[in-house]
């Protein structure tokens, strides 16, 4: 991967408490080192906790919420794991709002782990091929999705992965992904 693919891409990030750590900072780092510029978006002002697992992560400050965030901004979204951030995630009115406008537009979706279920109660998984971590395979089923267990899952402009593991693999494909959708010029409409 070319340095700086990147610049000029505004990535949203969606994430709240209990967001996995690895998942939030390794694919913000690769986003970061490859040019682009990333927003932490949380429900609430402040900091959200993250989490090692079953242990008690850092803190991460919020740049935006979600109340006061735009998606035509936003040229991409990230979404990251952990169960307790995803779960809180899913019932934000504005969290699905965000990913089905940025769907609906086109822009690329990329998510890891528990993410998925705000996909799944935004209503955007039926039709779709996607992973996740494996004990949400039924959620994506039941809404009728059709979920692999892969490392990486691309979809149209979708990507997925189902855990820290296979942070590296993903990292490259979520690259790849956003590459493939550089940003707009401001005004310009998409086709």
């Amino acid at each position: 991967m070319a340095d700086k693919d990147l610049r000029g891409m505004r990535v949203a990030i969606l994430a709240t408490n209990g967001v996995e750590q690895a998942e939030l900072t390794e694919p913000r780092k690769a986003l970061d080192e490859a040019g682009a510029e990333t927003k932490l978006i949380a429900p609430k002002a402040g900091q959200i906790q993250a989490m090692k697992h079953d242990r008690t992560g850092e803190q991460f400050d919020v740049d935006m919420t979600l109340d006061k965030v735009n998606p035509e901004e936003f040229d991409a979204v990230f979404l990251p794991g952990g169960a307790l951030n995803a779960d809180v995630l899913r019932m934000e009115s504005a969290a699905q709002e965000f990913v089905r406008y940025m769907d609906d537009s086109g822009k690329p979706v990329a998510f890891i782990c528990h993410a998925p279920w705000l996909l799944v109660s935004a209503g955007l998984v039926d039709g779709r091929t996607l992973t996740s971590y494996y004990t949400i395979q039924d959620d994506i089923r039941n809404a009728q999705g059709q979920w692999i267990d892969k490392e990486v899952v691309r979809d149209q402009n979708w990507v997925s992965s189902r855990q820290p593991s296979d942070i590296p693999v993903f990292n490259q494909e979520m690259i790849k992904l956003f590459r493939e959708h550089p940003p707009r010029a401001a005004g310009e409409k998409a086709a």
